[in-house]
């Protein structure tokens, strides 16, 4: 299918957000009771095995979607995603999913900061002053200096940094792989790394938690077809603004499930960071549609 249904892959964005924003309430609710690496490590072995059905499903199977010249990128790309997966669900506890998904709203601007020095791109004074309007809504979150500030804020600042790194890391990769690829070795990785770690922090489970265990599993492999069925519609940079939406589903489950508060300090600087994201992403998708127009003038 062509890239050119927008709508769809609005609809499909923020479905993905809503399935992505369950996922999230499951991994807090599990992690506040067990092990996160236990936790984390079977919602990969599920993972892993939708990725190698997705995989097996293409065109050359599993060997094409291995086949890689950059093997120590992909294997990077992958354990840099659970150490960030892990960091996240260990805020979700010690901060909150509110507070914690405000900050980590901040990952398209710290993307944005380091594609120059990382990728090579240029960061013009636009894009700068959106990065620092944007830090500015994070100290509006963390208040430092307040004694209401919170130390278990800079995990989910980690977290942020982190997804920023996997996301570079994921960009380099797409210079010479396929998103076919990426995927593959995400999935694999990813399972493999977290097995070697989780594996010693076994614990049993209650029967409904298990029930929980194979919510979070579904709704993992379910936000991420959800995704790749946006992107096979749509461009990314068209609807990735739409990915706020999960920060909103986000607080419709804390507020009820878990007790949280939306703090105004919280709102507001949620507000400015997504606003400045948002500005980031466009001028971002503008710089793209401007090259792909001199491309096509030269050629």
């Amino acid at each position: 299918m062509s890239q050119n249904d927008t709508r769809l892959g609005i609809a499909l964005m923020i479905g993905a957000s809503f399935v992505f924003a369950m996922q999230d309430g499951i991994s807090r609710h599990l992690a506040a009771e067990y092990n996160v690496f236990m936790v984390v490590m079977i919602r990969y072995w599920f993972f892993a095995a939708f990725v190698l059905v997705v995989a097996g499903r293409k065109a050359g199977g599993l060997r094409a979607a291995a086949a890689t010249s950059q093997p120590v990128l992909q294997i990077a790309r992958g354990l840099l995603l659970i150490t960030e997966i892990c960091v996240t669900v260990a805020a979700f506890v010690l901060l909150g999913l509110i507070p914690t998904h405000a900050i980590f709203a901040s990952f398209p601007l710290i993307i944005a900061a380091l594609s120059g020095p990382v990728l090579g791109e240029k960061v013009g004074p636009a894009r700068w002053a959106a990065i620092g309007v944007g830090f500015f809504g994070i100290l509006v979150i963390l208040r430092p200096g307040f004694a209401v500030f919170e130390p278990q804020a800079l995990v989910a600042l980690l977290a942020a940094f982190l997804w920023a790194g996997y996301g570079l890391l994921t960009r380099l990769a797409a210079r010479k792989d396929s998103a076919a690829t990426s995927f593959f070795w995400t999935g694999t990785v990813g399972a493999l790394g977290m097995t070697a770690v989780g594996l010693w922090f076994w614990e049993p489970m209650t029967g409904p938690d298990w029930g929980w265990m194979a919510l979070l599993c579904v709704t993992g492999a379910t936000g991420h077809w959800l995704l790749i069925r946006c992107y096979e519609v749509v461009e990314a940079s068209a609807v990735q603004p739409f990915a706020y939406f999960q920060l909103v589903f986000v607080t419709l489950i804390a507020i009820p499930l878990f007790g949280e508060r939306l703090e105004p300090n919280v709102a507001i600087g949620a507000a400015i960071v997504i606003g400045a994201g948002i500005f980031t992403l466009a001028r971002e998708r503008r710089a793209r549609r401007r090259a792909a127009g001199a491309a096509r003038t030269i050629g």
